[in-house]
């Protein structure tokens, strides 16, 4: 089925569904949302394609308009697209900043140079793909998206980010366990230890 999405272009959603499966891939225990209203809302705009236009579940910001994701993948990740489904309205956000590899970000880290950032649309079908440098993107085990600014709302509310790229398993690091002698093991070493040991007692 083709829509139009706020930007003006027809997508086939049918051939989306496909690749936009990453949300299985990402550590959902551990992902983390800066700035949401409800605890744990976050989480929830990461779901799958069918369900991406389910308004029952959605984040909206607190204080401001800002909201901050740290999202961590089980595995390597060469990310491609991105789909984003805002709010309605004043309180879709308007910009949105990508970072890799930088595990628990805050507010105050995302005054560096962001790995790629998009205006963002209004796209309430959710087909409009904002295409990934896969050259920067090619190895990622951890996302952070700076969402900034709306249309004028006091919060900024989000239904659904979809991601699309390849996922591969994490290399997994094994416990080495190395042996260290104390003492030359040796049989000379040995005879004078005993030596010493019979003066001494």
């Amino acid at each position: 089925m083709e829509h139009q999405c706020g930007c003006g272009s027809v997508h086939n959603d049918g051939e989306l569904g496909v690749q936009y499966n990453l949300y299985s891939k990402i550590d959902k225990d551990n992902v983390e949302c800066l700035n949401e209203y409800q605890e744990n809302s976050g989480v929830t705009v990461f779901k799958p394609w069918e369900e991406r236009l389910d308004t029952s579940k959605f984040v909206e910001s607190d204080l401001d308009n800002e909201l901050l994701f740290n999202i961590p993948f089980t595995g390597n990740v060469k990310l491609k697209g991105l789909i984003i489904i805002g709010g309605e309205d004043q309180t879709r956000p308007n910009k949105v900043k990508l970072y890799k590899n930088r595990p628990h970000m805050t507010f105050d880290d995302v005054t560096i140079e962001a790995d790629q950032e998009f205006e963002l649309c209004n796209d309430e079908n959710g087909v409009h793909e904002y295409p990934l440098r896969v050259v920067k993107f090619s190895t990622v085990n951890h996302l952070s998206l700076h969402f900034v600014g709306n249309g004028g709302a006091e919060r900024s509310k989000i239904y659904y980010i979809g991601l699309k790229g390849e996922w591969t398993p994490g290399h997994q690091h094994g416990v080495t366990i190395c042996t260290y002698e104390v003492l030359p093991q040796s049989d000379k070493h040995i005879k004078r230890l005993d030596e010493v040991t019979r003066e001494i007692t």
